[in-house]
């Protein structure tokens, strides 16, 4: 039995615990043994992204003295596993060691969807969801951890739900983390133009692999009074029939 350490990054602690949740619930019903260990905090990615480096290189370390014995590291997290695979190394390139210990631990470091279906070889987990789902090919995930095809094999393997395919589905929702605070007309633009493309697909529910896509798009939906369920695929996953 596959032995999986869960990280549960900072965002979905603290704004989507059920993502989080959902995640142990599909890990487990995929045949692996789940630990969440105790001591977690985030992985570091605002500071380094608001030019903290020094901090960021603080929270590297911790990472990697917490899950230093992990046989895998598996998160709800597209931008938490990019972080860990390439910045760490980056951040500890000046200590051997640490630098060598980030190399194998990124090498052990997955994003949900990416660990299911290529290490553990399973697309089908009897998940039961009904409706018209549109995904939201995230940047993180689609573009710079290249899982694209990972989640919508296991979304079309959910009974009862039917994808709605949303044009330029991997085009980037304006969030970026600190992007959309120091950018807010640019990030709101392109929001404008993310959601468009997704209720014109005609959806009942949205998706994606990445929290931080999903609290802007749920933002956005709020916003203009839409009343549309943005979930975290982990959810979906997780779901079974009433």
């Amino acid at each position: 039995m596959t032995h999986v350490h869960l990280f549960i990054p900072c965002l979905v602690e603290q704004f989507m615990p059920e993502a989080g949740e959902a995640a142990a619930r599909v890990l487990a019903r995929a045949g692996a043994r789940v630990d969440c260990p105790r001591g977690q905090t985030c992985c570091g990615q605002p500071l380094y992204k608001s030019g903290h480096g020094d901090q960021a290189r603080a929270l590297a370390l911790r990472f990697l003295r917490l899950f230093a014995g992990a046989e895998a590291v598996v998160a709800p997290s597209g931008s938490c596993v990019h972080m860990v695979r390439t910045v760490y190394p980056a951040l500890l390139a000046d200590d051997p060691a640490a630098h060598a210990e980030a190399l194998a631990l990124g090498a052990r470091t997955f994003e949900l969807t990416e660990f299911l279906v290529r290490r553990l070889g399973v697309t089908d987990l009897g998940a039961r969801f009904s409706g018209r789902v549109a995904y939201h090919d995230s940047c993180q995930v689609g573009r710079a951890l290249g899982v694209r095809a990972e989640p919508l094999a296991l979304l079309r393997a959910v009974e009862g739900l039917t994808l709605a395919e949303a044009a330029d589905a991997d085009q980037c929702c304006g969030f970026g983390g600190p992007f959309a605070v120091q950018f807010e007309a640019v990030s709101a633009a392109l929001l404008d133009d993310k959601l468009a493309a997704l209720m014109a697909a005609g959806p009942t529910a949205i998706t994606a692999a990445e929290p931080s896509c999903l609290l802007h798009l749920r933002g956005g939906l709020q916003k203009r009074g839409v009343d549309l369920p943005a979930l975290h695929i982990a959810q979906i996953l997780a779901s079974e029939a009433p």
